[in-house]
Protein backbone atom coordinates (compact mmCIF):
# COMPACT_ATOMS: atom_id res chain seq x y z
CA UNK A 1 0.00 0.00 0.00
CA UNK A 2 1.60 3.65 -1.03
CA UNK A 3 1.96 6.24 1.74
CA UNK A 4 -1.00 8.25 0.32
CA UNK A 5 -3.74 5.47 0.57
CA UNK A 6 -2.33 4.93 4.21
CA UNK A 7 -2.88 8.32 4.91
CA UNK A 8 -6.26 8.34 3.80
CA UNK A 9 -6.67 5.05 5.31
CA UNK A 10 -5.96 6.74 8.70
CA UNK A 11 -7.83 9.78 8.12
CA UNK A 12 -10.88 7.82 7.32
CA UNK A 13 -10.61 5.64 10.56
CA UNK A 14 -9.51 8.66 12.52
CA UNK A 15 -12.81 10.51 11.49
CA UNK A 16 -14.92 7.28 11.67
CA UNK A 17 -13.51 6.72 15.37
CA UNK A 18 -14.24 10.70 16.17
CA UNK A 19 -17.48 10.23 14.88
CA UNK A 20 -17.88 6.65 17.14
CA UNK A 21 -17.11 8.59 20.11
CA UNK A 22 -20.57 10.54 20.29
CA UNK A 23 -22.91 7.86 21.73
CA UNK A 24 -24.02 9.91 24.76
CA UNK A 25 -25.85 13.44 24.45
CA UNK A 26 -26.45 15.52 27.88
CA UNK A 27 -29.43 17.29 27.96
CA UNK A 28 -28.19 20.12 29.11
CA UNK A 29 -26.63 20.46 25.43
CA UNK A 30 -28.00 23.57 23.69
CA UNK A 31 -26.79 24.77 20.14
CA UNK A 32 -27.54 27.74 17.90
CA UNK A 33 -26.53 28.43 13.94
CA UNK A 34 -26.91 31.77 13.42
CA UNK A 35 -28.05 31.94 9.23
CA UNK A 36 -27.48 34.97 6.78
CA UNK A 37 -30.96 35.19 5.21
CA UNK A 38 -33.60 32.46 6.49
CA UNK A 39 -36.05 33.26 3.52
CA UNK A 40 -33.04 31.61 0.86
CA UNK A 41 -33.74 27.91 0.13
CA UNK A 42 -30.22 27.37 1.06
CA UNK A 43 -30.35 28.13 4.27
CA UNK A 44 -33.56 26.01 4.70
CA UNK A 45 -31.97 23.50 3.38
CA UNK A 46 -28.98 24.05 6.46
CA UNK A 47 -31.49 24.21 8.76
CA UNK A 48 -32.39 20.86 7.76
CA UNK A 49 -29.74 19.29 8.07
CA UNK A 50 -29.07 20.91 11.44
CA UNK A 51 -32.58 20.16 13.02
CA UNK A 52 -32.34 16.73 12.13
CA UNK A 53 -29.12 15.65 13.66
CA UNK A 54 -30.29 17.48 16.39
CA UNK A 55 -33.58 15.12 16.90
CA UNK A 56 -31.01 12.15 16.30
CA UNK A 57 -28.90 13.68 19.35
CA UNK A 58 -31.51 14.43 21.01
CA UNK A 59 -30.26 17.92 22.13
CA UNK A 60 -31.55 21.36 21.95
CA UNK A 61 -31.11 23.50 18.97
CA UNK A 62 -32.20 26.60 17.68
CA UNK A 63 -31.96 27.85 14.17
CA UNK A 64 -32.32 31.71 14.10
CA UNK A 65 -31.19 34.51 11.70
CA UNK A 66 -32.71 37.68 9.81
CA UNK A 67 -35.56 37.23 7.77
CA UNK A 68 -33.37 38.86 4.62
CA UNK A 69 -29.93 39.93 4.21
CA UNK A 70 -29.09 42.03 6.85
CA UNK A 71 -25.42 41.99 8.52
CA UNK A 72 -26.21 44.16 11.44
CA UNK A 73 -29.22 41.89 12.11
CA UNK A 74 -27.12 38.94 11.88
CA UNK A 75 -24.87 40.47 14.52
CA UNK A 76 -27.59 40.99 16.53
CA UNK A 77 -28.83 37.98 16.39
CA UNK A 78 -25.67 36.24 16.93
CA UNK A 79 -24.84 38.54 20.25
CA UNK A 80 -28.75 37.35 21.22
CA UNK A 81 -27.26 33.45 20.84
CA UNK A 82 -24.18 34.17 23.23
CA UNK A 83 -26.41 35.21 25.52
CA UNK A 84 -28.34 32.37 26.16
CA UNK A 85 -24.60 30.87 26.73
CA UNK A 86 -24.89 27.85 24.11
CA UNK A 87 -22.71 24.41 24.36
CA UNK A 88 -21.61 25.61 20.80
CA UNK A 89 -23.00 27.53 17.98
CA UNK A 90 -22.78 27.31 14.12
CA UNK A 91 -22.52 30.78 12.02
CA UNK A 92 -21.87 31.86 8.09
CA UNK A 93 -21.21 35.69 8.56
CA UNK A 94 -22.54 37.41 5.89
CA UNK A 95 -19.62 40.54 6.46
CA UNK A 96 -16.82 38.56 8.55
CA UNK A 97 -15.57 42.07 9.42
CA UNK A 98 -18.18 42.82 11.35
CA UNK A 99 -18.99 39.73 12.88
CA UNK A 100 -14.81 39.50 13.93
CA UNK A 101 -15.05 40.80 17.47
CA UNK A 102 -18.57 38.83 18.32
CA UNK A 103 -16.96 36.07 17.42
CA UNK A 104 -13.70 36.59 19.55
CA UNK A 105 -16.17 37.81 22.28
CA UNK A 106 -18.04 34.22 22.40
CA UNK A 107 -14.69 32.12 22.23
CA UNK A 108 -13.43 34.18 25.10
CA UNK A 109 -16.76 33.05 26.98
CA UNK A 110 -15.86 29.92 26.35
CA UNK A 111 -18.15 28.65 23.69
CA UNK A 112 -17.06 27.07 20.59
CA UNK A 113 -17.59 29.19 17.46
CA UNK A 114 -17.65 26.97 14.07
CA UNK A 115 -17.86 29.27 10.58
CA UNK A 116 -19.82 27.28 7.58
CA UNK A 117 -20.43 28.52 4.32
CA UNK A 118 -18.99 31.67 4.85
CA UNK A 119 -15.90 32.02 6.85
CA UNK A 120 -14.34 34.79 9.18
CA UNK A 121 -10.66 33.57 9.07
CA UNK A 122 -9.26 36.82 10.44
CA UNK A 123 -11.85 35.81 13.95
CA UNK A 124 -10.72 33.25 16.70
CA UNK A 125 -13.32 30.62 15.42
CA UNK A 126 -12.33 27.19 15.63
CA UNK A 127 -12.63 26.11 12.03
CA UNK A 128 -14.63 26.64 8.37
CA UNK A 129 -16.47 23.87 7.65
CA UNK A 130 -18.06 24.74 3.83
CA UNK A 131 -17.13 24.80 0.39
CA UNK A 132 -13.66 25.24 -1.35
CA UNK A 133 -15.15 28.62 -2.78
CA UNK A 134 -11.79 28.96 -5.43
CA UNK A 135 -12.58 25.47 -6.48
CA UNK A 136 -15.84 26.55 -6.92
CA UNK A 137 -15.45 29.61 -8.81
CA UNK A 138 -12.83 27.72 -11.13
CA UNK A 139 -14.96 25.16 -12.12
CA UNK A 140 -17.62 27.36 -13.03
CA UNK A 141 -15.11 29.81 -14.82
CA UNK A 142 -14.08 26.53 -16.91
CA UNK A 143 -17.83 25.96 -17.94
CA UNK A 144 -17.61 29.43 -18.61
CA UNK A 145 -14.95 29.50 -20.79
CA UNK A 146 -16.15 26.41 -22.87
CA UNK A 147 -19.70 28.23 -23.18
CA UNK A 148 -18.03 31.34 -24.71
CA UNK A 149 -15.57 29.53 -26.54
CA UNK A 150 -13.12 31.42 -25.39
CA UNK A 151 -14.26 34.72 -26.29
CA UNK A 152 -16.89 37.50 -25.10
CA UNK A 153 -17.94 40.16 -22.09
CA UNK A 154 -19.07 39.20 -18.59
CA UNK A 155 -21.27 40.71 -16.05
CA UNK A 156 -20.58 39.57 -12.24
CA UNK A 157 -23.33 39.58 -9.65
CA UNK A 158 -21.68 39.52 -5.97
CA UNK A 159 -21.68 40.58 -2.63
CA UNK A 160 -18.19 41.45 -2.50
CA UNK A 161 -17.55 42.04 1.43
CA UNK A 162 -18.29 37.96 1.77
CA UNK A 163 -15.40 35.73 1.91
CA UNK A 164 -16.74 33.34 0.32
CA UNK A 165 -17.85 35.18 -2.67
CA UNK A 166 -14.71 36.85 -2.59
CA UNK A 167 -13.09 33.15 -3.32
CA UNK A 168 -15.30 31.91 -6.15
CA UNK A 169 -14.38 35.81 -8.12
CA UNK A 170 -11.06 34.91 -7.98
CA UNK A 171 -11.63 31.07 -9.19
CA UNK A 172 -13.57 32.94 -11.91
CA UNK A 173 -10.53 35.13 -12.64
CA UNK A 174 -7.71 32.59 -12.39
CA UNK A 175 -9.62 30.48 -14.75
CA UNK A 176 -10.38 32.92 -17.02
CA UNK A 177 -6.88 34.41 -16.88
CA UNK A 178 -5.32 31.93 -20.05
CA UNK A 179 -8.43 33.55 -22.29
CA UNK A 180 -7.72 37.08 -22.84
CA UNK A 181 -10.88 37.28 -25.40
CA UNK A 182 -13.22 37.15 -22.22
CA UNK A 183 -13.19 39.75 -20.56
CA UNK A 184 -15.24 40.68 -17.17
CA UNK A 185 -17.07 44.19 -17.92
CA UNK A 186 -18.60 44.72 -14.86
CA UNK A 187 -19.02 43.59 -11.34
CA UNK A 188 -21.95 44.68 -9.12
CA UNK A 189 -22.18 44.21 -5.59
CA UNK A 190 -26.26 43.41 -5.16
CA UNK A 191 -26.41 44.03 -1.83
CA UNK A 192 -28.86 41.20 -1.08
CA UNK A 193 -31.31 42.72 -2.99
CA UNK A 194 -32.34 40.46 -6.27
CA UNK A 195 -34.14 43.22 -7.38
CA UNK A 196 -30.81 45.39 -8.67
CA UNK A 197 -29.71 41.74 -10.76
CA UNK A 198 -33.63 42.12 -12.21
CA UNK A 199 -32.59 45.62 -12.98
CA UNK A 200 -29.47 45.20 -14.22
CA UNK A 201 -29.59 42.74 -16.34
CA UNK A 202 -32.52 44.36 -17.91
CA UNK A 203 -30.40 47.76 -18.35
CA UNK A 204 -27.65 45.95 -20.32
CA UNK A 205 -29.65 43.77 -22.57
CA UNK A 206 -30.42 47.57 -24.15
CA UNK A 207 -26.87 47.81 -24.90
CA UNK A 208 -24.37 45.42 -27.37
CA UNK A 209 -21.78 43.40 -26.20
CA UNK A 210 -22.74 41.45 -22.53
CA UNK A 211 -22.24 37.84 -23.29
CA UNK A 212 -22.46 36.04 -20.12
CA UNK A 213 -23.65 37.07 -16.76
CA UNK A 214 -21.95 35.21 -13.53
CA UNK A 215 -23.80 34.69 -10.15
CA UNK A 216 -22.16 34.16 -7.57
CA UNK A 217 -24.92 34.04 -5.42
CA UNK A 218 -27.96 31.79 -5.12
CA UNK A 219 -30.54 34.88 -5.90
CA UNK A 220 -29.06 36.48 -8.89
CA UNK A 221 -29.28 34.08 -11.12
CA UNK A 222 -33.00 33.01 -11.33
CA UNK A 223 -33.56 36.86 -11.15
CA UNK A 224 -31.36 36.69 -14.70
CA UNK A 225 -33.40 34.67 -16.13
CA UNK A 226 -36.63 36.18 -16.01
CA UNK A 227 -35.42 38.62 -17.48
CA UNK A 228 -34.07 36.92 -20.41
CA UNK A 229 -37.12 34.64 -20.11
CA UNK A 230 -39.66 37.48 -20.19
CA UNK A 231 -38.06 38.53 -23.73
CA UNK A 232 -37.63 35.29 -25.11
CA UNK A 233 -33.62 35.17 -25.05
CA UNK A 234 -31.72 31.90 -25.33
CA UNK A 235 -27.89 33.52 -26.94
CA UNK A 236 -26.90 34.54 -23.34
CA UNK A 237 -24.65 32.30 -21.13
CA UNK A 238 -25.86 32.35 -17.54
CA UNK A 239 -23.84 30.64 -14.64
CA UNK A 240 -25.67 30.50 -11.25
CA UNK A 241 -25.23 29.53 -7.41
CA UNK A 242 -27.02 26.86 -5.78
CA UNK A 243 -30.02 24.86 -6.11
CA UNK A 244 -33.23 27.16 -5.61
CA UNK A 245 -36.00 25.61 -7.38
CA UNK A 246 -36.67 28.00 -9.43
CA UNK A 247 -32.83 28.03 -10.64
CA UNK A 248 -33.02 24.47 -11.16
CA UNK A 249 -36.47 25.16 -13.45
CA UNK A 250 -34.57 27.53 -15.52
CA UNK A 251 -31.60 25.07 -16.33
CA UNK A 252 -34.41 22.83 -17.67
CA UNK A 253 -35.99 25.31 -19.93
CA UNK A 254 -32.68 26.58 -21.35
CA UNK A 255 -32.12 30.18 -19.98
CA UNK A 256 -29.55 29.00 -17.46
CA UNK A 257 -26.48 26.86 -18.30
CA UNK A 258 -25.46 25.21 -14.98
CA UNK A 259 -25.40 25.95 -11.84
CA UNK A 260 -22.95 25.05 -9.11
CA UNK A 261 -23.94 22.93 -6.33
CA UNK A 262 -23.33 22.94 -2.49
CA UNK A 263 -23.87 20.83 0.24
CA UNK A 264 -25.59 23.58 2.99
CA UNK A 265 -27.52 20.37 4.46
CA UNK A 266 -24.01 18.40 5.16
CA UNK A 267 -22.28 21.73 6.66
CA UNK A 268 -25.27 22.37 9.35
CA UNK A 269 -25.56 18.12 10.21
CA UNK A 270 -21.49 17.43 10.28
CA UNK A 271 -20.97 21.35 11.94
CA UNK A 272 -23.59 20.15 14.52
CA UNK A 273 -21.79 16.37 15.30
CA UNK A 274 -18.70 18.58 15.38
CA UNK A 275 -19.93 20.99 18.21
CA UNK A 276 -21.15 17.55 20.18
CA UNK A 277 -18.06 16.54 19.75
CA UNK A 278 -15.78 19.19 21.27
CA UNK A 279 -18.62 19.31 24.17
CA UNK A 280 -17.82 15.71 25.24
CA UNK A 281 -14.22 16.29 24.51
CA UNK A 282 -13.04 19.65 25.22
CA UNK A 283 -9.77 21.28 23.92
CA UNK A 284 -7.35 22.29 26.14
CA UNK A 285 -8.30 25.80 24.73
CA UNK A 286 -10.15 27.29 22.67
CA UNK A 287 -8.25 30.49 22.52
CA UNK A 288 -4.82 29.24 20.50
CA UNK A 289 -4.10 29.47 16.94
CA UNK A 290 -4.32 26.02 16.22
CA UNK A 291 -3.40 26.50 12.48
CA UNK A 292 -0.12 26.94 13.83
CA UNK A 293 0.27 23.57 15.21
CA UNK A 294 1.32 20.52 13.78
CA UNK A 295 -0.19 18.54 15.73
CA UNK A 296 -3.67 20.21 16.58
CA UNK A 297 -6.59 18.51 17.53
CA UNK A 298 -8.83 19.51 14.95
CA UNK A 299 -8.92 21.18 11.11
CA UNK A 300 -8.22 24.12 9.66
CA UNK A 301 -11.24 23.56 7.14
CA UNK A 302 -13.40 20.80 6.17
CA UNK A 303 -14.43 20.80 2.40
CA UNK A 304 -17.88 19.34 2.47
CA UNK A 305 -17.93 19.97 -1.55
CA UNK A 306 -19.73 20.97 -4.52
CA UNK A 307 -20.48 20.18 -8.02
CA UNK A 308 -22.09 21.32 -11.10
CA UNK A 309 -25.50 21.11 -12.21
CA UNK A 310 -26.47 21.65 -15.96
CA UNK A 311 -29.63 19.81 -18.23
CA UNK A 312 -27.95 16.49 -18.32
CA UNK A 313 -28.04 15.94 -14.06
CA UNK A 314 -30.65 18.48 -13.24
CA UNK A 315 -33.16 16.03 -13.31
CA UNK A 316 -31.42 13.11 -11.45
CA UNK A 317 -30.90 16.02 -8.64
CA UNK A 318 -34.30 16.58 -8.61
CA UNK A 319 -35.41 13.19 -7.90
CA UNK A 320 -32.88 12.79 -5.24
CA UNK A 321 -34.03 16.05 -3.84
CA UNK A 322 -37.42 14.58 -3.56
CA UNK A 323 -36.33 11.72 -2.12
CA UNK A 324 -34.61 13.12 1.11
CA UNK A 325 -37.97 15.47 1.46
CA UNK A 326 -39.84 12.39 1.67
CA UNK A 327 -37.69 10.79 3.72
CA UNK A 328 -37.34 13.79 6.34
CA UNK A 329 -41.08 14.14 6.50
CA UNK A 330 -41.39 10.07 6.93
CA UNK A 331 -39.15 10.60 9.90
CA UNK A 332 -41.39 13.71 11.25
CA UNK A 333 -45.08 11.54 11.26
Amino acid sequence: MGERKRLLLFSTISLMFLLSCQSQHSADENYILVASNLQVPYWQAAGAGFLQQAQQMKVRAEFVGPKDYDPKAQQDEFRKAVQKKPTGILVSPADPSLMKDDIDAAIAAGIPVLTIDSDAPSSKRLFFIGTNNYQAGLMGGQRLVKELQGKGNVVVFTMPEQSNLKERLRGYRDALEAYPQIKITQVVDIKGDPLVAFDTTTALLGKQGVNAFVCLEAQAGKEVATVLKSRGIKDKVVLAMDTDPSTLVNIQQGFIVATISQKPFTMTNFGLRMLDDLYHHKLNSLNMDWSQDSFAPIPLFVDTGSSLLDKNNVAAFLQLNKSMIDSMAQSHQ
